[in-house]
């Protein structure tokens, strides 16, 4: 099938966008085959898309999709005055949703993930990444994850799963973060390898969550099973999870507020992509923005993504990410779309898609606007008119 009257984001990099005016696209079933100008396209039948831009489907590449219940009362306590402890003594923070997601079964997890799904589907993507870490109890983790799996049955959608289990220090190990590593988080990796859910290995390292000596060791266990790593680093403070992360050859560093210019350093020479996630930031009140100018210094791929999650990112909305990468991160609207696919592909260990090329899944975004910058520019307004997955027309 020929898709043709079109112009084409490619994403590759011989030209901005890698943009090609008045272009066709060949597919054989979920496969793209061959992208160039019309003028040049094999006489086949075609689809005429009236002129409309096309670009890869776009890519989540750091969710926290299914958990269970939901943060609102706290958002409102917080506006009210209440301080982080008077919010934890209500019930509220990270452990109430530790609470509700303990308390939901993997058919609860995924009737509460589709419509957040859905919202994302609805914007153009292709592929998400699902975390766990809401658990943190064997079974909890491993039935998030299975939810997570189950969403790609039910809805035409890749989902890639990361395995979180290092989010959070439970309330039964407070203060035995490292009973916790030995008794639940590597004995869970374990079963959850063997059960096949796990795509990578994250963690969080940070004051109030792991330090770098207790992700090593989980990075290890990873590393022992063949899986690759990424880590939430450098998003409060300073502790060197970046480093640790490019040391092993990681996917990504995520957050990466606090990261410096010899962090860059690491991750350029480790291909580790820096993913960026404005939506916590914006909803933190941060004011330590990334160092994106040593980022491009030193060639660090950068992604952007949701950070969709109950807490810090109740943002469902990637073309949101995409404005907010621009407006409070001055990611020029070319770097926002990289973004969320090329470079968003690699931060998740994927060569398959996040670029329009030959050889490339059949994962299509097609858009009513007439310049990509577009896609970046607005708020609150989706022009999508089609969404392709495996070289199909999604409804």
């Amino acid at each position: 099938m020929l898709i043709r009257n079109l112009t084409v984001a490619t994403m590759a990099d011989d030209a901005p966008y890698g943009l090609i005016p008045n272009a066709a696209i060949l597919l054989d079933g979920d496969t793209i085959v061959w992208v160039g100008a019309e003028a040049d396209a094999p006489k086949v039948d075609a689809v005429d898309l009236g002129g409309r831009l096309v670009t890869p489907g776009l890519i989540d590449c750091h969710t926290h999709l299914v958990h269970g219940g939901d943060r609102a009362r706290e958002f409102e306590m917080r506006l009210k005055g209440a301080s982080y402890e008077e919010v934890a003594r209500a019930g509220g923070g990270i452990l109430s949703t530790v609470t509700a997601t303990r308390a939901a079964s993997v058919e609860e997890l995924v009737a509460l993930a589709l419509p957040r799904l859905d919202s994302l589907l609805a914007e153009g993507v292709s592929v998400v990444e699902v975390k766990s870490g809401y658990g943190l109890t064997i079974e909890s983790e491993l039935d998030m994850l299975r939810a997570a799996r189950a969403l790609e049955t039910l809805r035409p959608v890749r989902i890639k799963t990361s395995f979180l289990a290092a989010h959070a220090v439970p309330p039964e190990y407070t203060d035995r973060a490292d009973a916790y590593i030995d008794h639940v988080c590597l004995p869970a990796l374990h079963r959850a390898h063997a059960e096949g859910l796990v795509d990578a290995v994250d963690g969080f390292c940070e004051g109030i969550a792991f330090s770098p000596a207790q992700i090593d060791r989980v990075f290890a266990a990873a590393k022992a099973l063949g899986l690759p790593v990424k880590l939430h680093a450098e998003q409060l403070s300073h502790l060197g999870g970046t480093e640790l992360v490019a040391r092993y050859g990681g996917l990504s560093s995520d957050h990466v507020e606090y990261a410096t210019e010899a962090d860059a350093r690491a991750m350029a020479q480790a291909g580790t992509v820096a993913v960026l996630l404005p939506g916590a930031f914006y909803t933190l009140h941060e004011t330590q923005r990334p160092p994106v100018d040593a980022f491009r210094r030193h060639g660090v791929p950068m992604a952007l993504a949701t950070d969709a999650n109950p807490g810090s990112s109740p943002m469902f909305s990637l073309l949101l990410a995409m404005n907010m990468g621009c407006t409070l991160f001055r990611l020029t609207p070319e770097e926002a779309l990289r973004g969320v696919t090329v470079n968003a592909a690699r931060a998740l260990g994927l060569s398959d898609t996040g670029r329009i090329a030959s050889g490339q899944r059949a994962d299509l975004a097609v858009w009513n606007v007439t310049h990509p910058a577009e896609l970046a520019y607005r708020f609150g307004f989706n022009p999508l008119h089609q969404r392709w997955f495996k070289g199909e027309v999604q409804q």
